[in-house]
């Protein structure tokens, strides 16, 4: 049994910067981690990737030979890696003893709720590899300065949820950026509960531009709170007890912290409901530096 993460957002998100930021940290609290960049489109890779997609398929080829845009390409390279999924499933099997798979995809949300070849390259491997995955979903926290921004990024939220159908961590990533973007009109809990945005509706009714469209803004936070499916948790990845506690947030959905555990199903909710005992403080932390020492 594997465990790993399938990280996802839209473009901006801090996807990259995460998957390098979250390794460091596994790491250094003892686990083995592959990166496997799915982005055809990621050329400037921060991190060592133990597989990469731009070894079956190159973006740029692809929008050169068949004469397509950026999002269309990696339509298209979705498709190619789906059709070819036995070269990836080769790449990973090496990996699958002793490693923890942190997922890097592309950032197009056409790929995650219009078009089904991510979710069935992700369904594939879960089934033929007995992988436990847990997607992240990562939204800049500077949605939350803007009501209309906010409400499209938990629409997508909701969508990419309904549509992946895998154990879901929605993250409001760049916390420590949020206060730049100006004063929030409400506290932060309010936007990683998500409990009543007619609060929002109220804002956004404020702004002459956005009042004509009362009704359709209604009619969206209804679907969203009709579904009482998105929440968030914070992160910034730069802090480590950040980074721990959305950890441990991982290990519960994708039942990392019951592995090798010989237990009743009794103990097993007492795990659950509980804290884990791991330390995942015990190394000062900076993702960005070699210098790891105190």
């Amino acid at each position: 049994m594997v465990f790993g993460q399938v990280v996802v957002g839209p473009p901006g998100s801090g996807k990259t910067t995460y998957c390098n930021g979250m390794s460091q940290f596994l790491n250094l609290i003892g686990r083995k981690v592959a990166i496997v960049n799915l982005d055809p489109a990621n050329d400037s890779l921060p991190y060592d990737c133990a597989v990469n997609i731009e070894d079956l398929v190159k973006l740029s080829d692809v929008m050169i030979e068949h004469s397509l845009g950026p999002n269309g390409g990696l339509v298209y390279c979705m498709d190619y890696l789906e059709k070819n999924i036995d070269w990836l499933e080769e790449k990973l099997k090496p990996l699958l003893k002793d490693h923890y798979l942190l997922f890097d995809f592309p950032g197009q949300v056409e790929l995650f709720f219009l078009h089904s070849n991510a979710k069935n390259v992700i369904t594939k491997l879960i089934k033929k590899l007995n992988l436990r995955l847990t997607a992240v979903h990562l939204v800049d926290a500077h949605l939350c300065s803007d009501p209309g921004k906010y409400i499209s990024a938990l629409l997508l939220t909701l969508s990419t949820m309904l549509h992946l159908e895998l154990p879901h961590i929605n993250v409001l990533s760049k916390i420590d950026l949020i206060e730049s973007y100006g004063k929030l009109a409400f506290n932060l809990d309010f936007y990683t509960d998500v409990q009543d945005l007619s609060y929002l509706q109220h804002q956004l009714d404020k702004d002459p531009r956005s009042a004509k469209y009362r009704k359709l803004t209604k009619e969206l936070c209804d679907v969203v709170e009709h579904f009482s499916l998105v929440n968030f948790t914070t992160l910034d990845i730069q802090d480590k007890e950040s980074v721990g506690n959305l950890v441990k947030l991982i290990d519960k959905t994708n039942g990392y912290i019951f592995a090798g555990i010989d237990a009743s199903a009794v103990e097993f909710s007492k795990i659950a409901m509980g804290a884990p005992d791991w330390d995942y403080y015990r190394y000062p932390f900076c993702p960005f530096s070699s210098d790891y020492s105190n």
